[in-house]
């Protein structure tokens, strides 16, 4: 569950950990910071690749979430949200024992966020839990990069994956994920059998750390490390590069004239582009509906974009699905 507060700069900086990225801690510090916050946080159903299937969701997808749920009311709550927006929840695991996990996005005044995870019974779920049948029917698997701090579990989500036929993403989610797992993360994408990546600015350069800032290179290299791959690279306010193969693309920006909050941008991005992918289109026009959703989620606080302007994103799809 994400739980989305507004804090001043000097409220951040006595946070543990770096502006802009995402440190996992137990139960008691998640309660402690909880405590200091200057009102109540919002609720509101998160998780990185739930937000991405969400987003594809709502654009028309088919979907599903393969994860663990706790046992309290926030997990209750969850998995019947899940239900609400038509996504099958018969591939939850359940772990009744555990708190449901809980994400803190603390959003600064800049709209930057930075995020604090207590895994709670997320973090019970267990390689052999993850079986071939999990994938049965699946044509697309998404993986987020959180997962990848936890090896094991991501090798064995990749393998039900690629073992069922299903094209691969993978979204690296965090710096700290590449600071954690950058061998393991190249190694993944050079054995093939992962067809998209998408990265933002802060995950690129730590994955290259000699290009600087040059994002359309970054694109084309990470796009260079497998054949076919399609590389996505994210820029904020300046829009996104696009890259296979020796294409390169440059997704324009969307202009937002007042940005609320950062949180969920990139998810509702990559669902965008994932449901663009999977009607067939280009690399441009699936790029111009990522960065629609994008646009679309910063303009709201917290990670989903509100039932009552999905219409806006609607005819958005539409005009674009003409060419």
């Amino acid at each position: 569950m994400d739980l989305t507060a507004h804090v001043s700069e000097s409220f951040l900086a006595g946070v543990h950990g770096e502006k802009g990225g995402m440190v996992l801690v137990d139960a008691a510090e998640m309660d402690a910071i909880i405590a200091r916050l200057p009102e109540p946080p919002s609720l509101a159903p998160g998780g990185s690749a739930a937000n991405v299937i969400r987003n594809a969701a709502r654009l028309g997808l088919r979907a599903g979430f393969l994860g663990k749920l706790g046992g309290d009311h926030t997990a209750a709550a969850y998995r019947e949200h899940s239900r609400s927006l038509g996504l099958d929840a018969t591939r939850f695991k359940a772990s009744p024992d555990r708190a449901n996990a809980r994400c803190l996005a603390l959003i600064t005044p800049d709209a930057a966020r930075t995020m604090r995870t207590d895994l709670g019974a997320a973090l019970t779920l267990a390689p052999g839990e993850i079986q071939p049948v999990d994938f049965t029917g699946v044509r697309h698997a998404h993986i987020e990069g959180y997962l990848v701090f936890n090896q094991a579990l991501a090798d064995s989500a990749l393998a039900g994956a690629r073992a069922s036929g299903a094209t691969v993403s993978l979204d690296i989610a965090s710096f700290e994920v590449v600071h954690a797992a950058r061998e393991w993360m190249l190694a993944q994408l050079r054995a093939g059998g992962i067809h998209q990546v998408f990265a933002n600015e802060d995950e690129i350069r730590a994955l290259y750390p000699d290009g600087g800032d040059d994002y359309a290179g970054h694109a084309r290299r990470l796009a260079g490390e497998s054949p076919g791959l399609v590389a996505v690279v994210k820029v904020g306010k300046d829009g996104a590069w696009i890259a296979r193969g020796e294409e390169l693309h440059r997704v324009a920006p969307v202009v937002v004239e007042r940005v609320v909050d950062t949180n969920g941008a990139g998810d509702a991005f990559a669902g965008g582009f994932l449901y663009a992918a999977s009607q067939g289109w280009s690399l441009e026009r699936s790029g111009a509906l990522g960065a629609a959703l994008g646009a679309e989620c910063v303009r709201h606080s917290g990670p989903a974009i509100p039932g009552t302007h999905w219409g806006e994103v609607a005819a958005v799809r539409d005009r674009l699905a003409r060419g």
